[in-house]
């Protein structure tokens, strides 16, 4: 059935959710900070990947962004009007170790610590995640995430930003993303770095989630009852018609495997699914998953991240040979869209969520919405952002009716950003950014988050 939009009054009711769920909001390093090469910052592949000619909408860059370097109190302020209990941003790493590895750059962390330390004081817990997907540019020169050594590169990494932080940071998130980072980055190549392998890429899955698990280590290592997250993108996976015949039912269960399951299971149930779909019969991916590693990546997780935007349809490839076992449909209801043109599917946050705790039974930890929010045209007045946001989160309270334990939801963004290869064009903020002169100005979505969560604690 077509989505149907609640209405935007202020005072419509929500579902009460418990004393103690928590309300945030996400950014991440590269789409706010801007100062690419300040303080002795390294190059990231995203700073070396927005010069390729064509690679970003109108050739914009991050290079100034959002100017969040420089503008951090006045961020900071904003979420504290806002009334937010955490906020999850990202560590720049090539900010901390401007190669990677070996030196560290003080000046870095230093800047991490006044956030830390302005988040504190302002009452809002601080929600690192140490990889959204700005790798070092020294790193990809060494292969990137198809090189098994930067896992092993990334659990020292975290072992620093943890060593100096963590005496005021408990709560950590090792990835975001790591399927779209693999399929974007290395498998389309529409995302840094920019390489076209199709399933080429595989590797790049199993060596992020070994980053996971040896950083997951490093941070509890270093921060005694720490919480360590990783932030997952999924996606419930449809049929594009309901007369779909067998070979549909076979792309979407490929497809599921691919986005879902490759890299939910390893994480909860320490096995990798069958990828025979994909040609891929040795369990040892011809040497690439190596004794020991899936013990490592399967160690308990204090909760998982879901990142969540919209639901998938699939049918059967229409050229099988073209390398997939799955093509990507346009849903046949009409369904509201975002200004990005993603469909507007609240109930498939309910129907994700109690799809993993069915798959999963117990293994599932609590889960945090870590992303959820929509694009949307310039402006102030934005009440398609409110529906978006109370239908997104009618569809968790259902649930958690149906028994998943949900712990909080970080609505994207704070601010409007660099959205990747659309650049400035995408806007998801509760507060506008004129990225001419840096101002920000809260729309009407941020009084109503800012109402929401008022009355959550009332």
């Amino acid at each position: 059935m077509p989505v149907t939009t609640r209405s935007t009054d202020p005072t419509a009711p929500l579902p009460r959710f418990p004393a103690d769920f928590v309300w945030g909001a996400s950014t991440a390093s590269y789409q706010i900070e801007g100062a690419p090469d300040e303080d002795g910052k390294g190059p990231s592949i995203w700073d070396t990947f927005v010069r390729r000619p064509g690679a970003i909408r109108d050739g914009h860059t991050g290079d100034v962004a959002c100017d969040h370097y420089h503008r951090v109190d006045e961020d900071v302020a904003l979420m504290r009007r806002l009334g937010l209990d955490a906020y999850r941003f990202s560590l720049a790493w090539p900010r901390v170790l401007p190669t990677g590895a070996g030196k560290v750059e003080p000046r870095g962390l230093d800047f991490y610590d006044r956030l830390v330390d302005a988040l504190l004081a302002a009452g809002i817990e601080p929600t690192p995640t140490l990889f959204h997907w700005d790798l070092p540019q020294a790193l990809e020169d060494e292969g990137g995430w198809l090189n098994r050594d930067t896992a092993h590169r990334f659990a020292e990494y975290a072992a620093v930003a943890a060593e100096r932080l963590g005496d005021r940071v408990k709560r950590w998130i090792t990835l975001n993303e790591p399927f779209v980072h693999m399929s974007f980055g290395y498998g389309f190549g529409v995302h840094a770095p920019g390489r076209a392998l199709l399933l080429g890429a595989l590797p790049v899955a199993h060596h992020q989630l070994l980053g996971h698990g040896l950083a997951a280590r490093a941070v509890r290592e270093a921060v005694p009852g720490a919480q360590v997250l990783i932030a997952n993108n999924c996606t419930p996976v449809r049929l594009r018609s309901d007369a779909a015949a067998e070979g549909d039912r076979a792309a979407a269960e490929a497809y599921d495997i691919l986005h879902n399951r490759l890299f939910n299971d390893p994480l909860l149930i320490g096995r990798y699914p069958d990828l025979s779909a994909y040609g891929m019969t040795d369990p040892t991916w011809g040497g690439v998953v190596r004794d020991g590693d899936l013990q490592t990546i399967s160690a308990p997780l204090d909760g998982l991240g879901v990142n969540y935007y919209n639901p998938s349809w699939i049918t059967a490839p229409a050229d099988p040979a073209a390398g997939l076992p799955f093509d990507l449909a346009e849903p046949e209801e009409a369904y509201e869209r975002t200004s990005f043109g993603w469909p507007v599917v609240p109930d498939g946050l309910t129907e994700l969520l109690t799809g993993l705790r069915a798959r999963y039974g117990d293994a599932l930890p609590p889960v945090w919405i870590t992303e959820s929010g929509c694009a949307q045209p310039a402006g102030l007045d934005d009440r398609a952002r409110i529906d978006y946001l109370a239908g997104h989160l009618d569809a968790l309270a259902r649930a958690a009716a149906q028994g998943v334990d949900v712990r909080g939801y970080f609505t994207w963004s704070l601010l409007d950003n660099f959205e990747w290869a659309e650049g400035f064009h995408q806007r998801f903020g509760l507060v506008e950014v004129d990225f001419a002169t840096g101002g920000r100005t809260p729309r009407a979505s941020y009084a109503w988050y800012r109402r929401l969560i008022a009355s959550q604690r009332s």
